[in-house]
Protein backbone atom coordinates (compact mmCIF):
# COMPACT_ATOMS: atom_id res chain seq x y z
CA UNK A 1 0.00 0.00 0.00
CA UNK A 2 1.22 3.69 -0.60
CA UNK A 3 -0.15 5.51 2.70
CA UNK A 4 -1.81 7.90 0.41
CA UNK A 5 -4.87 7.04 -0.04
CA UNK A 6 -6.26 5.60 2.65
CA UNK A 7 -9.35 7.36 3.33
CA UNK A 8 -12.54 5.58 4.79
CA UNK A 9 -14.72 8.54 2.68
CA UNK A 10 -13.61 6.73 -0.41
CA UNK A 11 -15.34 3.34 0.98
CA UNK A 12 -18.47 5.34 2.69
CA UNK A 13 -20.94 2.78 1.24
CA UNK A 14 -19.63 -0.11 2.37
CA UNK A 15 -18.50 1.47 6.21
CA UNK A 16 -21.86 3.05 6.62
CA UNK A 17 -23.63 -0.63 6.09
CA UNK A 18 -20.76 -2.15 8.17
CA UNK A 19 -21.58 0.58 10.93
CA UNK A 20 -25.32 -0.30 10.72
CA UNK A 21 -24.52 -3.69 11.03
CA UNK A 22 -22.70 -3.19 14.55
CA UNK A 23 -24.89 -0.78 16.11
CA UNK A 24 -27.95 -2.36 15.15
CA UNK A 25 -26.59 -5.49 17.02
CA UNK A 26 -25.64 -3.53 19.71
CA UNK A 27 -29.24 -1.56 19.87
CA UNK A 28 -30.92 -4.78 19.84
CA UNK A 29 -29.28 -5.93 22.40
CA UNK A 30 -31.36 -3.47 24.64
CA UNK A 31 -34.45 -2.57 22.98
CA UNK A 32 -37.67 -4.73 23.60
CA UNK A 33 -38.51 -6.99 20.95
CA UNK A 34 -41.96 -4.81 19.44
CA UNK A 35 -39.15 -1.94 19.48
CA UNK A 36 -36.74 -3.77 16.89
CA UNK A 37 -38.03 -2.50 13.80
CA UNK A 38 -35.97 0.45 14.53
CA UNK A 39 -32.74 -1.83 13.71
CA UNK A 40 -34.51 -2.63 10.25
CA UNK A 41 -34.89 1.59 10.20
CA UNK A 42 -31.51 2.29 10.97
CA UNK A 43 -30.38 -0.40 8.18
CA UNK A 44 -32.83 1.36 5.54
CA UNK A 45 -31.17 4.66 6.54
CA UNK A 46 -28.15 3.13 5.82
CA UNK A 47 -28.62 1.81 2.09
CA UNK A 48 -30.16 5.26 1.20
CA UNK A 49 -26.95 7.05 3.18
CA UNK A 50 -24.63 4.70 1.00
CA UNK A 51 -26.60 5.48 -2.51
CA UNK A 52 -26.44 9.34 -2.19
CA UNK A 53 -22.42 8.65 -1.30
CA UNK A 54 -22.29 5.93 -4.47
CA UNK A 55 -23.78 8.66 -6.94
CA UNK A 56 -21.62 11.38 -5.30
CA UNK A 57 -18.59 9.38 -6.21
CA UNK A 58 -19.60 8.08 -9.29
CA UNK A 59 -19.13 12.03 -10.02
CA UNK A 60 -15.51 12.19 -8.63
CA UNK A 61 -12.35 10.76 -10.51
CA UNK A 62 -11.84 7.42 -11.27
CA UNK A 63 -9.41 6.33 -8.88
CA UNK A 64 -8.38 3.72 -6.27
CA UNK A 65 -8.72 3.66 -2.56
CA UNK A 66 -6.11 1.70 0.14
CA UNK A 67 -3.26 1.59 -2.34
CA UNK A 68 -4.54 0.06 -5.54
CA UNK A 69 -6.63 -2.88 -3.74
CA UNK A 70 -10.25 -1.28 -4.14
CA UNK A 71 -11.45 0.53 -7.51
CA UNK A 72 -13.51 3.63 -7.52
CA UNK A 73 -14.97 3.53 -11.47
CA UNK A 74 -18.08 2.95 -13.20
CA UNK A 75 -17.95 -0.49 -12.34
CA UNK A 76 -18.18 -0.11 -8.61
CA UNK A 77 -20.36 2.87 -8.33
CA UNK A 78 -22.93 1.18 -10.37
CA UNK A 79 -22.86 -2.02 -8.16
CA UNK A 80 -23.39 -0.22 -4.86
CA UNK A 81 -26.32 1.66 -6.08
CA UNK A 82 -27.75 -1.31 -7.50
CA UNK A 83 -26.71 -3.36 -4.43
CA UNK A 84 -28.11 -1.09 -1.88
CA UNK A 85 -31.29 -0.38 -3.88
CA UNK A 86 -32.26 -4.17 -4.17
CA UNK A 87 -31.24 -4.51 0.21
CA UNK A 88 -33.39 -1.49 0.63
CA UNK A 89 -36.22 -3.56 -1.18
CA UNK A 90 -35.47 -6.56 0.15
CA UNK A 91 -35.43 -5.22 3.64
CA UNK A 92 -39.00 -3.83 2.94
CA UNK A 93 -39.80 -7.29 2.00
CA UNK A 94 -38.54 -9.08 5.19
CA UNK A 95 -39.61 -6.38 7.81
CA UNK A 96 -43.42 -6.95 8.15
CA UNK A 97 -42.30 -10.91 8.42
CA UNK A 98 -39.91 -10.74 10.57
CA UNK A 99 -41.35 -8.25 12.91
CA UNK A 100 -41.60 -8.63 16.77
CA UNK A 101 -39.59 -12.13 15.67
CA UNK A 102 -37.02 -13.40 18.59
CA UNK A 103 -34.04 -13.21 15.80
CA UNK A 104 -35.28 -9.58 13.78
CA UNK A 105 -32.46 -7.65 14.89
CA UNK A 106 -29.88 -10.37 13.73
CA UNK A 107 -31.89 -10.63 10.32
CA UNK A 108 -31.23 -7.14 9.51
CA UNK A 109 -27.46 -7.47 10.54
CA UNK A 110 -27.22 -11.01 8.56
CA UNK A 111 -28.59 -8.39 5.42
CA UNK A 112 -26.28 -5.76 5.86
CA UNK A 113 -23.72 -8.08 6.29
CA UNK A 114 -23.81 -10.34 3.25
CA UNK A 115 -24.66 -6.95 1.36
CA UNK A 116 -21.61 -5.11 2.69
CA UNK A 117 -19.77 -8.31 1.18
CA UNK A 118 -21.22 -7.98 -2.40
CA UNK A 119 -20.00 -4.52 -2.09
CA UNK A 120 -17.03 -5.45 -1.59
CA UNK A 121 -16.64 -8.01 -4.02
CA UNK A 122 -17.56 -5.50 -6.87
CA UNK A 123 -14.62 -2.94 -5.44
CA UNK A 124 -12.34 -5.43 -4.91
CA UNK A 125 -9.15 -5.11 -7.27
CA UNK A 126 -6.77 -7.86 -4.82
CA UNK A 127 -7.13 -10.84 -4.73
CA UNK A 128 -6.48 -11.45 -0.98
CA UNK A 129 -9.70 -8.60 -1.05
CA UNK A 130 -12.01 -10.65 -3.47
CA UNK A 131 -11.32 -13.34 -0.67
CA UNK A 132 -12.79 -11.43 2.02
CA UNK A 133 -15.76 -10.06 0.26
CA UNK A 134 -16.31 -13.82 -1.03
CA UNK A 135 -16.77 -14.70 2.84
CA UNK A 136 -18.58 -11.88 4.03
CA UNK A 137 -20.90 -12.14 1.68
CA UNK A 138 -21.15 -16.04 2.12
CA UNK A 139 -21.38 -16.68 5.95
CA UNK A 140 -23.96 -14.41 6.63
CA UNK A 141 -26.12 -15.50 3.60
CA UNK A 142 -25.83 -19.24 4.91
CA UNK A 143 -27.40 -18.11 8.35
CA UNK A 144 -30.31 -16.46 6.32
CA UNK A 145 -30.94 -19.48 4.36
CA UNK A 146 -31.29 -21.35 7.44
CA UNK A 147 -33.25 -18.34 9.39
CA UNK A 148 -36.84 -20.04 9.90
CA UNK A 149 -35.23 -22.97 11.39
CA UNK A 150 -37.13 -25.69 10.61
CA UNK A 151 -36.59 -28.34 7.98
CA UNK A 152 -36.70 -26.71 4.71
CA UNK A 153 -34.64 -23.89 6.26
CA UNK A 154 -32.40 -26.27 8.00
CA UNK A 155 -31.75 -28.29 4.84
CA UNK A 156 -31.35 -25.50 2.40
CA UNK A 157 -28.75 -23.66 4.51
CA UNK A 158 -26.81 -27.04 5.16
CA UNK A 159 -26.52 -27.36 1.61
CA UNK A 160 -25.91 -23.83 0.89
CA UNK A 161 -23.19 -24.08 3.29
CA UNK A 162 -21.55 -27.01 2.16
CA UNK A 163 -21.13 -26.29 -1.54
CA UNK A 164 -19.87 -23.00 -0.36
CA UNK A 165 -17.31 -24.28 1.78
CA UNK A 166 -16.08 -26.39 -0.58
CA UNK A 167 -15.86 -23.82 -3.63
CA UNK A 168 -13.89 -21.31 -0.84
CA UNK A 169 -11.93 -23.76 -0.36
CA UNK A 170 -11.08 -23.94 -4.02
CA UNK A 171 -11.09 -20.16 -4.86
CA UNK A 172 -8.37 -19.68 -2.09
CA UNK A 173 -6.45 -22.62 -3.39
CA UNK A 174 -6.67 -20.93 -7.11
CA UNK A 175 -6.17 -17.31 -5.26
CA UNK A 176 -2.86 -19.36 -3.81
CA UNK A 177 -1.88 -20.35 -7.34
CA UNK A 178 -1.81 -17.16 -9.24
CA UNK A 179 0.08 -15.89 -6.38
CA UNK A 180 2.74 -17.96 -7.00
CA UNK A 181 2.49 -17.84 -11.09
CA UNK A 182 2.35 -13.70 -10.95
CA UNK A 183 3.95 -12.85 -7.47
CA UNK A 184 1.55 -10.25 -6.15
CA UNK A 185 -2.35 -9.97 -5.47
CA UNK A 186 -3.23 -6.50 -6.62
CA UNK A 187 -4.65 -6.61 -10.22
CA UNK A 188 -2.75 -3.83 -12.28
CA UNK A 189 1.42 -5.66 -10.62
CA UNK A 190 -0.57 -9.59 -12.31
CA UNK A 191 -1.58 -8.15 -15.38
CA UNK A 192 1.64 -8.43 -16.99
CA UNK A 193 3.25 -10.52 -14.34
CA UNK A 194 0.45 -13.38 -15.61
CA UNK A 195 1.16 -12.56 -19.11
CA UNK A 196 4.65 -14.48 -18.94
CA UNK A 197 4.08 -17.23 -16.02
CA UNK A 198 3.25 -20.35 -17.18
CA UNK A 199 0.39 -20.80 -18.85
CA UNK A 200 -0.15 -24.45 -17.08
CA UNK A 201 0.08 -22.47 -14.09
CA UNK A 202 -2.10 -19.27 -14.37
CA UNK A 203 -5.07 -22.16 -16.41
CA UNK A 204 -5.25 -23.84 -12.55
CA UNK A 205 -5.07 -20.93 -10.44
CA UNK A 206 -8.19 -19.18 -12.99
CA UNK A 207 -10.18 -22.18 -12.89
CA UNK A 208 -10.18 -22.77 -9.35
CA UNK A 209 -10.61 -19.04 -8.82
CA UNK A 210 -13.37 -19.12 -11.78
CA UNK A 211 -15.63 -22.06 -9.73
CA UNK A 212 -15.89 -19.92 -6.42
CA UNK A 213 -16.87 -16.59 -8.13
CA UNK A 214 -19.47 -18.55 -10.17
CA UNK A 215 -20.56 -20.00 -6.63
CA UNK A 216 -21.55 -16.88 -5.76
CA UNK A 217 -23.49 -15.37 -8.95
CA UNK A 218 -24.96 -19.07 -8.60
CA UNK A 219 -23.52 -20.27 -12.56
CA UNK A 220 -22.67 -23.42 -13.64
CA UNK A 221 -20.65 -24.99 -12.31
CA UNK A 222 -21.49 -23.66 -8.42
CA UNK A 223 -24.86 -23.95 -9.35
CA UNK A 224 -25.74 -26.88 -7.23
CA UNK A 225 -27.37 -24.76 -4.27
CA UNK A 226 -29.53 -22.27 -5.75
CA UNK A 227 -32.47 -24.57 -6.02
CA UNK A 228 -32.65 -26.39 -2.55
CA UNK A 229 -31.45 -22.86 -1.34
CA UNK A 230 -34.33 -20.79 -2.57
CA UNK A 231 -36.72 -22.85 -2.13
CA UNK A 232 -36.32 -23.60 1.43
CA UNK A 233 -35.51 -20.00 2.42
CA UNK A 234 -38.54 -17.71 3.45
CA UNK A 235 -39.12 -15.78 -0.04
CA UNK A 236 -37.23 -12.59 1.11
CA UNK A 237 -34.16 -14.00 1.94
CA UNK A 238 -34.70 -16.28 -1.54
CA UNK A 239 -34.95 -12.99 -3.43
CA UNK A 240 -31.58 -11.86 -1.87
CA UNK A 241 -29.88 -15.13 -2.54
CA UNK A 242 -31.29 -15.07 -6.10
CA UNK A 243 -30.28 -10.96 -6.31
CA UNK A 244 -27.71 -9.82 -4.57
CA UNK A 245 -24.39 -11.50 -4.24
CA UNK A 246 -24.66 -11.87 -8.09
CA UNK A 247 -24.10 -9.15 -8.83
CA UNK A 248 -21.22 -8.50 -6.79
CA UNK A 249 -20.12 -11.59 -8.00
CA UNK A 250 -20.25 -10.72 -12.23
CA UNK A 251 -18.56 -7.19 -11.16
CA UNK A 252 -16.07 -8.92 -10.09
CA UNK A 253 -15.74 -11.64 -12.81
CA UNK A 254 -15.76 -8.39 -14.95
CA UNK A 255 -12.83 -6.96 -13.68
CA UNK A 256 -10.75 -10.10 -13.23
CA UNK A 257 -11.22 -10.83 -16.88
CA UNK A 258 -10.76 -7.06 -18.05
CA UNK A 259 -7.25 -6.30 -16.23
CA UNK A 260 -5.50 -9.12 -14.46
CA UNK A 261 -6.60 -12.26 -16.92
CA UNK A 262 -6.66 -9.76 -20.11
CA UNK A 263 -2.88 -10.59 -21.67
CA UNK A 264 -2.62 -13.72 -19.87
CA UNK A 265 -1.97 -16.80 -22.56
CA UNK A 266 -5.22 -18.71 -21.64
CA UNK A 267 -8.79 -18.96 -23.78
CA UNK A 268 -10.10 -17.21 -21.01
CA UNK A 269 -13.19 -16.03 -23.56
CA UNK A 270 -13.94 -19.57 -24.58
CA UNK A 271 -14.23 -20.41 -21.31
CA UNK A 272 -16.65 -18.06 -19.91
CA UNK A 273 -18.54 -18.43 -23.44
CA UNK A 274 -19.02 -22.20 -22.66
CA UNK A 275 -19.80 -21.81 -19.16
CA UNK A 276 -22.35 -18.92 -20.21
CA UNK A 277 -23.95 -21.44 -22.74
CA UNK A 278 -24.06 -24.38 -20.02
CA UNK A 279 -25.79 -21.96 -17.39
CA UNK A 280 -28.47 -20.64 -19.53
CA UNK A 281 -29.29 -23.92 -21.21
CA UNK A 282 -29.21 -26.01 -17.97
CA UNK A 283 -31.57 -23.57 -15.94
CA UNK A 284 -33.57 -23.11 -18.61
CA UNK A 285 -34.03 -26.96 -19.08
CA UNK A 286 -34.48 -27.44 -15.50
CA UNK A 287 -37.28 -24.90 -15.02
CA UNK A 288 -39.19 -26.40 -17.50
CA UNK A 289 -41.41 -28.76 -15.68
CA UNK A 290 -41.17 -26.99 -12.24
CA UNK A 291 -44.53 -26.40 -10.54
CA UNK A 292 -43.00 -24.70 -7.20
CA UNK A 293 -42.82 -21.17 -8.06
CA UNK A 294 -39.81 -20.27 -5.86
CA UNK A 295 -37.88 -23.72 -7.49
CA UNK A 296 -39.14 -22.28 -11.01
CA UNK A 297 -37.31 -18.78 -9.97
CA UNK A 298 -34.49 -20.79 -8.60
CA UNK A 299 -32.99 -21.92 -11.92
CA UNK A 300 -34.25 -18.93 -13.90
CA UNK A 301 -31.53 -16.92 -12.13
CA UNK A 302 -29.28 -19.73 -13.68
CA UNK A 303 -30.15 -19.20 -16.73
CA UNK A 304 -29.99 -15.29 -16.13
CA UNK A 305 -26.01 -15.80 -15.62
CA UNK A 306 -25.76 -17.33 -18.68
CA UNK A 307 -26.60 -14.69 -20.50
CA UNK A 308 -25.24 -12.24 -18.33
CA UNK A 309 -21.69 -13.98 -18.75
CA UNK A 310 -22.08 -12.51 -22.68
CA UNK A 311 -20.47 -9.00 -21.97
CA UNK A 312 -17.66 -10.88 -19.43
CA UNK A 313 -16.57 -13.35 -22.02
CA UNK A 314 -15.95 -10.23 -24.30
CA UNK A 315 -14.76 -8.01 -21.97
CA UNK A 316 -11.67 -5.88 -23.64
CA UNK A 317 -12.70 -6.56 -27.39
CA UNK A 318 -15.83 -4.53 -27.57
CA UNK A 319 -16.48 -1.04 -26.40
CA UNK A 320 -20.05 -2.01 -25.38
CA UNK A 321 -19.23 -5.23 -22.89
CA UNK A 322 -19.37 -2.66 -19.50
CA UNK A 323 -22.13 -0.82 -20.44
CA UNK A 324 -23.87 -3.90 -21.34
CA UNK A 325 -23.19 -5.67 -18.41
CA UNK A 326 -24.04 -2.78 -15.79
CA UNK A 327 -26.94 -2.09 -17.42
CA UNK A 328 -28.26 -5.78 -17.66
CA UNK A 329 -27.24 -6.03 -13.73
CA UNK A 330 -29.61 -3.17 -12.70
CA UNK A 331 -32.40 -4.01 -15.27
CA UNK A 332 -32.28 -7.89 -14.17
CA UNK A 333 -32.03 -6.73 -9.97
CA UNK A 334 -35.32 -4.68 -10.20
CA UNK A 335 -37.02 -7.78 -12.00
CA UNK A 336 -36.59 -10.54 -10.46
CA UNK A 337 -37.40 -8.98 -6.85
CA UNK A 338 -40.62 -7.47 -8.80
CA UNK A 339 -41.08 -11.37 -8.99
CA UNK A 340 -40.47 -12.27 -5.72
CA UNK A 341 -42.28 -9.47 -4.19
CA UNK A 342 -45.66 -11.28 -5.94
CA UNK A 343 -44.25 -14.39 -4.34
CA UNK A 344 -43.80 -12.26 -0.73
CA UNK A 345 -47.52 -10.68 -1.82
CA UNK A 346 -49.21 -14.31 -2.05
CA UNK A 347 -47.62 -16.54 0.68
CA UNK A 348 -50.37 -19.56 0.35
CA UNK A 349 -49.31 -19.97 -3.57
CA UNK A 350 -46.31 -21.90 -3.68
CA UNK A 351 -47.14 -24.09 -6.78
CA UNK A 352 -47.99 -22.57 -9.91
CA UNK A 353 -51.54 -24.19 -9.36
CA UNK A 354 -52.49 -21.92 -7.02
CA UNK A 355 -52.07 -18.89 -8.83
CA UNK A 356 -55.65 -19.66 -10.54
CA UNK A 357 -57.91 -17.62 -10.66
CA UNK A 358 -55.28 -14.29 -9.92
CA UNK A 359 -56.68 -12.23 -12.66
CA UNK A 360 -60.06 -11.63 -11.12
CA UNK A 361 -58.84 -12.06 -7.02
CA UNK A 362 -55.84 -10.18 -7.50
CA UNK A 363 -55.42 -8.18 -11.26
CA UNK A 364 -53.09 -5.55 -10.06
CA UNK A 365 -50.75 -8.50 -8.86
CA UNK A 366 -50.97 -10.38 -12.13
CA UNK A 367 -49.90 -7.27 -14.25
CA UNK A 368 -46.88 -7.07 -12.20
CA UNK A 369 -46.44 -10.84 -12.30
CA UNK A 370 -46.71 -10.69 -16.04
CA UNK A 371 -44.30 -7.59 -16.33
CA UNK A 372 -41.59 -8.96 -14.26
CA UNK A 373 -42.00 -13.02 -16.13
CA UNK A 374 -42.02 -11.22 -19.67
CA UNK A 375 -39.50 -8.95 -18.61
CA UNK A 376 -36.88 -11.66 -17.38
CA UNK A 377 -37.49 -13.15 -20.93
CA UNK A 378 -36.65 -10.44 -22.65
CA UNK A 379 -39.81 -8.93 -23.81
CA UNK A 380 -39.89 -4.90 -24.50
CA UNK A 381 -39.45 -2.35 -23.36
CA UNK A 382 -38.31 -3.61 -19.67
CA UNK A 383 -34.97 -3.42 -18.71
CA UNK A 384 -34.10 -6.77 -19.54
CA UNK A 385 -35.05 -6.38 -22.89
CA UNK A 386 -32.40 -3.87 -23.20
CA UNK A 387 -30.11 -5.76 -21.54
CA UNK A 388 -30.26 -8.64 -23.42
CA UNK A 389 -30.39 -6.73 -26.45
CA UNK A 390 -26.88 -4.85 -25.45
CA UNK A 391 -25.55 -8.37 -24.49
CA UNK A 392 -26.08 -10.09 -27.61
CA UNK A 393 -24.70 -6.84 -29.50
CA UNK A 394 -21.46 -6.95 -27.16
CA UNK A 395 -21.04 -10.86 -28.35
CA UNK A 396 -21.66 -10.20 -31.90
CA UNK A 397 -19.34 -7.11 -31.60
CA UNK A 398 -16.57 -9.22 -30.13
CA UNK A 399 -16.90 -12.05 -32.17
CA UNK A 400 -18.90 -14.12 -30.73
CA UNK A 401 -21.61 -14.51 -33.12
CA UNK A 402 -22.75 -17.87 -31.94
CA UNK A 403 -22.69 -17.23 -28.70
CA UNK A 404 -25.43 -14.88 -28.97
CA UNK A 405 -27.31 -17.12 -31.46
CA UNK A 406 -27.16 -19.69 -28.88
CA UNK A 407 -28.88 -16.83 -26.09
CA UNK A 408 -31.62 -16.23 -28.11
CA UNK A 409 -32.64 -19.57 -28.78
CA UNK A 410 -32.68 -19.74 -24.94
CA UNK A 411 -34.26 -16.89 -24.70
CA UNK A 412 -37.32 -17.95 -26.95
CA UNK A 413 -37.28 -21.62 -25.18
CA UNK A 414 -37.74 -19.36 -21.65
CA UNK A 415 -40.45 -18.40 -22.57
CA UNK A 416 -42.60 -21.74 -22.43
CA UNK A 417 -42.04 -21.78 -18.71
CA UNK A 418 -43.09 -18.07 -17.64
CA UNK A 419 -45.91 -18.63 -19.60
CA UNK A 420 -46.90 -21.89 -17.81
CA UNK A 421 -46.73 -19.78 -14.78
CA UNK A 422 -48.89 -16.88 -16.17
CA UNK A 423 -51.38 -19.20 -17.99
CA UNK A 424 -53.56 -20.45 -14.76
CA UNK A 425 -53.73 -16.95 -13.27
CA UNK A 426 -56.40 -16.43 -15.89
CA UNK A 427 -58.73 -19.80 -15.37
CA UNK A 428 -61.07 -19.97 -12.52
CA UNK A 429 -60.62 -20.16 -8.77
CA UNK A 430 -58.77 -17.82 -6.70
CA UNK A 431 -55.08 -17.78 -5.01
CA UNK A 432 -54.52 -18.52 -1.64
CA UNK A 433 -53.82 -15.58 0.11
CA UNK A 434 -55.05 -12.51 2.46
CA UNK A 435 -54.53 -9.14 0.87
CA UNK A 436 -55.59 -6.95 3.75
CA UNK A 437 -51.92 -7.95 6.16
CA UNK A 438 -49.60 -5.54 6.61
CA UNK A 439 -46.92 -8.08 4.88
CA UNK A 440 -49.16 -8.65 2.07
CA UNK A 441 -49.36 -5.03 1.22
CA UNK A 442 -46.39 -3.93 1.64
CA UNK A 443 -45.02 -6.93 -0.54
CA UNK A 444 -47.89 -5.89 -3.11
CA UNK A 445 -46.74 -2.30 -3.08
CA UNK A 446 -42.93 -3.50 -3.80
CA UNK A 447 -44.24 -5.72 -6.96
CA UNK A 448 -46.09 -2.69 -8.41
CA UNK A 449 -43.08 -0.24 -7.97
CA UNK A 450 -40.84 -3.04 -9.37
CA UNK A 451 -42.58 -3.85 -12.66
CA UNK A 452 -43.09 0.13 -13.32
CA UNK A 453 -39.36 0.46 -12.76
CA UNK A 454 -38.22 -2.19 -15.15
CA UNK A 455 -40.60 -0.55 -17.82
CA UNK A 456 -39.84 3.09 -17.16
CA UNK A 457 -35.79 2.00 -17.22
CA UNK A 458 -36.38 0.47 -19.79
CA UNK A 459 -37.69 3.49 -21.63
CA UNK A 460 -34.76 5.81 -20.07
CA UNK A 461 -31.93 3.31 -21.31
CA UNK A 462 -30.58 5.38 -23.61
CA UNK A 463 -29.77 7.89 -20.76
CA UNK A 464 -28.88 5.70 -18.73
CA UNK A 465 -26.87 3.89 -20.72
CA UNK A 466 -24.41 6.34 -21.66
CA UNK A 467 -23.60 6.83 -17.68
CA UNK A 468 -22.10 3.75 -17.32
CA UNK A 469 -19.33 4.08 -19.72
CA UNK A 470 -15.78 5.23 -18.70
CA UNK A 471 -12.68 3.45 -17.70
CA UNK A 472 -11.94 1.17 -15.42
CA UNK A 473 -9.50 1.98 -12.26
CA UNK A 474 -6.25 2.21 -13.08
Amino acid sequence: MTGMNENPLDLLPEVLLAASAVLGLLLGAWLPRRRQWLTGAMAGAACIGGIVAAAIAAAGPVETAFGESFAIDPVTATSRIVILGATLLVLALAMPRVHAHPGETEFYVLLQLASAGALVLAGAQDLLLLAAGYLLASVPAYALAGFRKDSPGTEAALKYYVVGALLGVLMLTGITVLLAAGRATAYPVLRPELAEAPAGLVAVGTLALLAGVLFKAGGVPGHFWVPDAVQGSSAPVAAFLTTIPKIGALAALYRLAAVPLADAELPWTDLVAVLSVASMTLGNLAAFFQQDVKRLLAYSTISQVGYLLLPVAVAGRTGLDQEALLYYLAGYALTNLGAFAVVCALPGADAIDDYRGLARAHPALLGSLVVCLLGLVGTPPTAVFLGKLEAFSAAMDGDYAWLAVVAAVNTVASLFYYLRWIAPAFLARGPAGDSRTTTVRTAAVIAYGSATGSVVLGLLGGTVLDVLGGPLAP
